[in-house]
């Protein structure tokens, strides 16, 4: 039902639609959905249950997804509640710049700093034409495919735990141990991609994490320039579009290669935006 509900709220609503969806295909990550009231509720967030949540200083872990139709009532909601826990190292996430006055507020009232990252958020054309038809219809909108690659020199497989640390050196949220056991962790749970280059090692990669959105990608310096990127991506994406799932991604608003990457393969930039609130208690 509420899976159902979220898509009446989209774009707006896609980081707790997206991670909604795969707590119904199984919830592999251990996640549960709180809200103000039921069925008519203003306010979700959806969070991971108390016993995954062991090291306070795991922020990729103690991560919140929220979508509030009131920011007032979310103010009032997170106020009175215990459904954050502002004594550990934490993120919040949204598709709702909107709530950043509600987050900032919160945050200085339980003595916690806060440092806000702020991106372009996209999603894929099939995703867009099963869940926010409108959108497509006010768009001059045309799929794009990515240039061919040397099929002889990269080959199609997929990621397994040993290439985490190589992963975990290219995210830009990443670069430490947590960060690593965090991919890990998405790389066991999650469908992803890869190519190995000649050296039978990867070397370009696309992965998805809890929420459904496809992050973590790259390609490592010496073989970029060679649309090994969009191609992983796109190749990505086919495979989780044919298992039905909700497929969009990020990137920085000052990431113009990105950018011009995902035009190039028919993304669709959304109106509303991507957010991350990392808090640590001070």
């Amino acid at each position: 039902m509420l899976e159902k509900s979220l898509i009446k709220s989209l774009p707006e609503s896609l980081k707790v639609y997206g991670t909604v969806f795969h707590m119904n295909q199984g919830n592999p990550f251990k996640l549960k959905a709180l809200v103000d009231k039921w069925p008519d509720f203003n306010t979700v967030v959806i969070r991971p249950q108390e016993q995954e949540m062991t090291d306070d200083f795991d922020h990729y872990i103690n991560t919140y997804q929220i979508y509030s139709k009131d920011p007032k009532n979310c103010q009032e909601f997170l106020g009175i509640s215990d459904v954050i826990n502002w004594k550990q190292h934490l993120q919040i996430q949204s598709s709702q710049s909107s709530l950043d006055e509600v987050i900032q507020s919160l945050a200085s009232a339980k003595l916690v700093q806060v440092k806000r990252a702020q991106c372009l958020l996209y999603i894929m054309p099939k995703t867009a034409k099963k869940l926010i038809p409108l959108l497509l219809q006010e768009l001059d909108h045309k799929p794009g495919r990515p240039k061919a690659i040397n099929r002889d020199m990269f080959k199609h497989s997929s990621l397994d735990v040993t290439h985490a640390a190589l992963v975990n050196k290219f995210w830009h949220f990443g670069g430490n141990e947590r960060g690593q056991r965090f991919i890990e962790r998405c790389i066991q749970t999650f469908p992803n991609f890869c190519l190995l280059g000649p050296e039978g090692t990867p070397v370009s990669w696309s992965l998805m994490d809890q929420s459904g959105e496809v992050r973590m990608g790259a390609t490592v310096p010496e073989y970029r320039g060679q649309g090994l990127s969009s191609y992983a991506l796109y190749t990505h994406i086919q495979a989780l579009d044919k298992l039905g799932f909700p497929t969009y991604n990020h990137t920085d608003k000052a990431n113009k290669i990105i950018q011009k990457m995902s035009h190039t393969l028919g993304h669709i930039l959304l109106p509303c935006s991507w957010n991350q609130w990392h808090c640590v208690p001070l």
